[in-house]
């Protein structure tokens, strides 16, 4: 997922090639050795407006090298938080830091899209692994990039999933597609407008900025279409004003959306009126409610952790942590010998079982329907079962 627009390609060229001398895991703190410590980043918006998407990860990733720390192994690990707030022009400098100064020897993240294209260049040249835990672009596998890899489905499986399942439960006939200019909303309306045509439904489509607050000029173009169901590709923040301006002005289709709008944030953003019915997929399983099995055992180690019940890709970030901690556990302590553990694993994890293809994506790739019902988040299945309340 993305939050502003990539650096340019002269910026990012410059910035990897001084990077060209600092092969993560040279150092002290990177390379092998007993009783040594070393040091996986995070990078994702910790503190911005999108941060409720970002935080859950976060604590899923803590929780597990946590766990790993308090089995007093000879090598720990130590958890580098870099708030790059979404930005790909905060996230490279961080990056470099990462490599740099800390010598990280993998990162998990980074959390949006648009920051993960910036840097990606600067881990690949400096042969820094990482695991992203929600970043869903599906150009990202394109770049050939060896030490990136991603635990989730990306968005053109995810726009699919989301129009696959408004066709069979709705049968709409006529559909809105809307999206801002964020590097992540644009993918996931692409791929939902697609998914539309291929299914035979008319469907128009319209942009606005990701700074924009006064969407009045889309809502009248949905009022004038008068769709069936309207999709938004985009992050909660932008969904939520979307949502209400949208019912202010009497427009009553079922509004959807994906992983960037699943949090609790878009009913406070839209009102509570407005929110309720909107059907959110996610490539993500969050463990609502659950009481048995792994994912309620997952639960109550994470709120013994995070002090709150886990939220979207809580545990999709758990098990990208935990694939570093496994290569660590089996004698892997550069980073590039971390890459070559990882990218052949097979983690029967909490939120699915993961492997990864050549390029880096996962071998599965779920979509799961959830819709805000009586003022809350409720899952409501599989995108290929689910069925609307």
């Amino acid at each position: 997922m993305s939050r502003k627009r990539m650096v340019v390609a002269a910026a990012m060229l410059a910035g990897a090639l001084a990077l060209t001398a600092c092969g993560g895991g040279g150092s002290p703190s990177g390379g092998g050795g007993g009783g040594e410590t070393l040091k996986i980043g995070f990078m994702g918006d910790l503190t911005g407006e999108n941060s409720g998407i970002v935080i859950p990860p976060r604590n899923g990733a803590k929780l597990a090298i946590d766990e790993y720390n308090a089995t007093n192994p000879a090598v720990k690990l130590e958890l580098v938080e870099y708030d790059s707030q979404g930005s790909a022009d905060q996230a490279v400098p961080l990056t470099q830091q990462a490599i740099q100064q800390d010598k990280i020897v993998g990162l998990v993240g980074p959390a949006f899209s648009g920051e993960s294209k910036a840097v990606g260049p600067i881990l690949e040249q400096a042969k820094i692994p990482s695991i992203s835990a929600s970043a869903t672009n599906p150009g990202l596998a394109k770049n050939g990039w060896k030490y990136w890899h991603r635990v989730v489905a990306n968005d053109a499986d995810q726009g699919p999933g989301i129009v696959d399942f408004l066709v069979r439960a709705a049968s709409p006939k006529k559909a809105y597609v809307i999206s801002d200019d964020q590097e992540y909303s644009v993918g996931l309306a692409d791929a939902a407008f697609g998914a539309f045509q291929a299914k035979g439904v008319q469907v128009e489509r319209d942009q606005f900025a990701q700074a924009a607050s006064d969407y009045s000029s889309t809502v009248a173009k949905v009022n004038a279409f008068k769709p069936d169901v309207v999709v938004y590709g985009g992050y909660y923040s932008q969904a939520g004003r979307l949502l209400k301006q949208l019912r202010d002005a009497g427009v009553t289709a079922p509004f959807a959306s994906g992983d960037g709008s699943l949090d609790a944030q878009i009913i406070q953003g839209a009102g509570a009126p407005a929110a309720e019915g909107a059907i959110l997929a996610c490539p993500c399983n969050i463990p609502f409610g659950a009481t048995t099995g792994p994912l309620a055992d997952f639960t109550n180690r994470y709120k013994a952790s995070a002090k709150v019940d886990p939220r979207i890709y809580a545990t999709e970030g758990y098990d990208a942590a935990t694939l570093f901690v496994n290569a660590v556990k089996a004698g892997n302590t550069t980073a590039e010998a971390i890459n070559t553990y990882v990218s052949g694993a097979k983690l029967d994890g909490v939120s699915k079982k993961i492997a990864f293809k050549p390029n880096g994506e996962p071998d599965v790739n779920s979509i799961f329907i959830y819709q805000v019902k009586n003022g809350a988040l409720t899952l409501l299945g599989p995108s290929t079962e689910a069925k609307l309340g």
